[in-house]
């Protein structure tokens, strides 16, 4: 049977799995099984802010009762493909790219290529193209057979990782020489602390995290300083950056005041800390925290390295990382929709588990 898990949009710590049409394809359609994905924290992004970007709008829900008031959250993964009207695409092919939380996915491929399609689906075009692209397994240079799970895991949180670092280095880091990191056991501050380390050298990484996750985040050897949230006030008095993964506003605002003028930029990436990401009441003193929307970065630094250099960076940065995290993070596979609901209300809970990546097969 066809499914998919659907999320309450105004508490996504409910969900529910409800069955969903397999209608016949049209022209040039072609139908994906869903193979695996992985449950992050990311993921609960897109659903927190999901009105606001557009996340809802990709896969939209379908096979219910009022689904105006349930979404499908986006995931990253692999499919194959299980039956086509397209040309060129075969049944059997596998591909990666952005998925539902479901078994399986219609897509309408265009500007195929060897390397992969963009799905052109009408519904799907008012937002980012960087999300409709799916990279066609069989001639796509950043597979690795081996590697799959590590890519579900890290894979589009260590590009954002890559772009925070390399915008952050294009303004010379606002003249700060230390970054400060929340949720610094998350996989895309992991990501940048990597970057970081390898590219700005000169910047100090202090990374801040819950007291249970001190002993992962130190282990992980990517931080020059571990601090939980309770010593914030233990921050260097220096010209510094943040970047915010956890959404909490109390944190945000306890950096703010620790550091004061010596604050150079606020940036806001993620939401962790779902409980505390009201930004309302007095203003925090320092700059205005800027939120950090991944795909336009990535147009203006593909722009600034050209499409090649792009890519051989990001490959070139993505293998030292993978080297770095291998044994660090262990790969959780669990089977099912129902494992996949419940591993996404445990990390909207903030129980999901640091140090292992949660990959479904549904």
């Amino acid at each position: 049977m066809n499914q998919t898990v659907q999320v309450a949009r105004n508490d996504i710590s409910q969900s529910r799995i409800v069955p969903i049409d397999a209608p016949p394809l049209g022209e040039g359609e072609v139908r994906l099984r869903v193979e695996s994905f992985s449950v992050t924290a990311n993921n609960v992004t897109y659903a927190l802010i999901g009105d606001q970007f557009g996340y809802w709008n990709f896969f939209p829900p379908q096979g219910a009762e009022d689904s105006g008031d349930w979404g499908v959250v986006p995931m990253w993964g692999h499919a194959v493909v299980e039956a086509s009207e397209h040309r060129d695409i075969a049944v059997g092919e596998r591909v990666y790219g952005y998925l539902p939380m479901a078994t399986h996915l219609d897509v309408l491929p265009g500007k195929v290529s060897p390397g992969g399609f963009i799905d052109m689906a009408a519904h799907r075009q008012p937002m980012s193209p960087i999300y409709n692209q799916y990279s066609r397994l069989a001639a796509d240079p950043e597979h690795d057979p081996a590697r799959e799970a590590e890519r579900m895991i890290f894979g589009p949180l260590f590009k954002t990782g890559f772009l925070i670092e390399a915008m952050m280095r294009r303004e010379g880091w606002f003249g700060a020489d230390t970054v400060i990191l929340t949720s610094a056991s998350s996989k895309t501050a992991l990501a940048l602390a990597s970057v970081a380390r390898a590219k700005s050298p000169g910047v100090t990484r202090i990374g801040l995290t819950s007291p249970g996750n001190i002993a992962f985040v130190e282990g992980t050897g990517l931080y020059d300083r571990v601090l939980a949230y309770d010593a914030i006030g233990k921050l260097p008095q220096q010209r510094s950056v943040s970047v915010d993964f956890a959404g909490n506003a109390s944190v945000l605002r306890a950096i703010h005041e620790t550091v004061g003028e010596q604050l150079a930029y606020s940036c806001l990436v993620g939401a962790t800390h779902v409980d505390g990401r009201a930004f309302g009441g007095a203003p925090l003193p320092g700059p205005a925290p800027i939120l950090f929307f991944a795909p336009d970065h990535a147009v203006a630094t593909i722009a600034e390295l050209g499409p090649k250099g792009f890519g051989e960076a990001v490959g070139a940065s993505w293998k030292r990382f993978v080297g770095e995290v291998d044994g660090v993070v262990a790969v959780d596979e669990r089977r099912g929709l129902e494992a996949a609901a419940d591993a996404f209300v445990a990390t909207v809970k903030g129980e999901a588990d640091p140090s292992r990546g949660i990959v479904i097969r549904p």
